[in-house]
């Protein structure tokens, strides 16, 4: 894998996207008033401890490990094995960080449900209130964009996304939780990205796949073995005339 921003905040070479996931039981409904409060209050403490002792970037790459995810949400009192534990460890996240942003340097986007789609907005609001620049700005709403692209249409799991959260630095490092449900099956997935530049997304971004159950028929268009047919599919949709006389036979 090829080098980029370590946890100091250093700079290397081209980087490398990585990716992973874990499955979680689907539950409803939403974390008590004054358990969520009281994540808020750990959180903001835990990072800026985090921050001061390791640097921004630090926390943003342990957020896009699914264990340390999973284990943080247990820290911060969210205990329970479920759907719930990302979508309120990352709402509190966003919560905690409010304010702190000139301070911590870490910016907090998206959400769950309609909040999602407004990431791109409050990726711009940032980058022109902090002075970050509009090229990284774009930079990162097209990233948001591929990375729920790719874990919604590349690869077909059979988890709708519902929930989106982009996390990023003043110098670009980047990580995305999001996560998919499953109606049927009552099981939720979280997605777990990071990287500090957009790199290949549809060459096996992901660094690891981990969850407590298998089933059904997955097809992974983000594998490096799916390259091929990525190449035909593409081939197929610039040129109709030829796929319309096949089909004729």
């Amino acid at each position: 894998m090829a080098a980029g921003i370590g946890d100091n905040g250093e700079r290397g070479g081209i980087s490398a996207v990585r990716r992973s996931s874990c499955d979680l039981p689907l539950h409803y409904g939403a974390a008590p008033r004054w358990l969520f409060s009281r994540m808020v209050r750990l959180a903001r403490e835990v990072s800026r401890l985090i921050v001061e002792f390791h640097s921004p970037h630090f926390l943003i790459r342990r957020l896009s490990d699914p264990f340390w995810f999973q284990a943080f949400g247990c820290l911060l009192g969210f205990d329970w094995h479920s759907s719930g534990l990302t979508t309120t460890v990352c709402g509190a996240l966003k919560v905690a960080l409010a304010g702190t942003e000139r301070d911590l340097g870490i910016f907090v986007a998206g959400g769950k449900g309609a909040a999602s789609r407004k990431t791109p907005d409050q990726i711009r609001t940032y980058a022109e209130r902090f002075g970050l620049g509009a090229e990284l700005a774009e930079s990162l709403v097209t990233t948001s964009r591929l990375v729920a692209k790719v874990d919604s249409a590349a690869v077909q799991d059979g988890f709708q996304l519902y929930h989106h959260t982009f996390f990023f630095a003043r110098n670009g490092l980047w990580c995305v939780v999001q996560q998919g449900m499953d109606g049927c099956s009552r099981y939720a997935r979280r997605y777990h990205w990071c990287a500090d530049s957009a790199g290949d997304f549809l060459s096996d971004p992901h660094t690891a796949v981990c969850c407590d159950r298998r089933g059904g028929d997955v097809l992974n268009l983000a594998a490096k073995e799916s390259s091929p047919c990525r190449d035909s599919i593409v081939k197929l949709t610039t040129e109709p005339d030829e796929v319309l006389r096949a089909l004729k036979g």
